[in-house]
């Protein structure tokens, strides 16, 4: 399988060491879904966000949903270190979520090309019609599935806080934030979780984690937050970084997303995730590239299907 690199440019810090970046992170029995696979459906009541469209092996209906014939193009972060990031040693682009697009590629049999997005674009450039899939640490929400389609989840993140490495003794929860300058990326559930949570926080924003990053080494903000896929691999670039023991703020489930008409290819990339969880291969990615940062065993998401 080949894979086309586009736009891969990410700002640069003081901190990043080796010369990387970062981004910004229900049980239903599967039914039968009453449309036909190559049919647009109507997203149903959204009682539970992570329901997604029942698996379906039909290659070639998601085949005729791809916006070019022969190739599968996928949004994704170039500076999430671990989850999709430009490797300084070969110029490539890897990361947890770059692998899951490989996958769905391979089992569509088609090439990959991959597209550096930025949080505020996964949304507009599905309606367009400029990608096929979002393959970039999203969160599954109802309020999403009225403007996209999602795959099952492939990810349970959870929302935290990253602050100084000499402040993290210190931190006892969102309210030791009260007053203090937060950044989060725009456009990303970030910004309105930490609000709500604390509203005394002073919100601030940027393009991506990697501004967010910069903004604090230049003592503009005080804090980040962010999902704790990001925030750990932020973490493990700047020694002057920490993410404080805490819980978690929110839950963050991830899917891939896809234009909201696009439901053969939903339910063709659901088939592969199935496939991924049963023979191994969550596994072996996970312990790739994100146990090593966060330390601890996973196992994938159950699916949720129903809509």
């Amino acid at each position: 399988m080949r894979i086309r690199v586009l736009a891969a440019t990410f700002a640069a810090t003081a901190a990043l060491l080796a010369g990387c970046g970062y981004d910004a992170t229900p049980l239903p029995k599967p039914e039968e879904a009453a449309s036909s696979p190559t049919q647009a459906a109507t997203p149903v009541e959204c009682d539970n966000a992570t329901q997604s469209y029942a698996p379906s092996n039909d290659k070639g209906a998601a085949l005729k949903q791809l916006i070019n014939k022969g190739r599968l193009v996928v949004g994704v972060s170039g500076d999430t270190y671990k989850m999709g990031f430009t490797d300084p040693t070969d110029g490539e682009l890897k990361g947890f979520d770059i692998a899951f697009a490989q996958e769905i590629a391979k089992a569509l049999g088609v090439d990959l090309e991959l597209r550096v997005i930025l949080a505020s674009d996964r949304i507009t450039m599905l309606d367009e019609g400029k990608i096929d899939m979002v393959a970039r640490n999203m969160t599954v929400n109802c309020d999403r599935w009225t403007q996209v389609a999602f795959s099952s989840v492939y990810y349970n993140a959870t929302q935290k806080v990253l602050v100084g490495s000499d402040e993290a003794d210190k931190y006892t929860g969102p309210a030791s934030l009260a007053g203090k300058r937060v950044c989060a990326p725009t456009a990303t559930t970030s910004v309105a979780n930490i609000k709500k949570i604390e509203p005394d926080v002073i919100a601030v924003e940027a393009a991506n984690h990697t501004g967010c990053l910069i903004k604090f080494q230049n003592s503009e903000v005080d804090a980040i937050t962010g999902d704790d896929t990001v925030l750990a691999g932020l973490a493990a670039q700047d020694p002057y970084t920490a993410v404080p023991k805490q819980e978690k703020l929110t839950d963050e489930p991830y899917g891939l997303a896809f234009n909201k008409d696009d439901v053969a290819l939903v339910r063709f990339a659901n088939s592969v995730l199935d496939q991924m969880r049963a023979d191994g291969r969550w596994t072996g990615i996970y312990d790739e590239w994100l146990k090593p940062t966060l330390k601890v065993d996973a196992t994938p998401p159950a699916p949720a299907y129903g809509r």
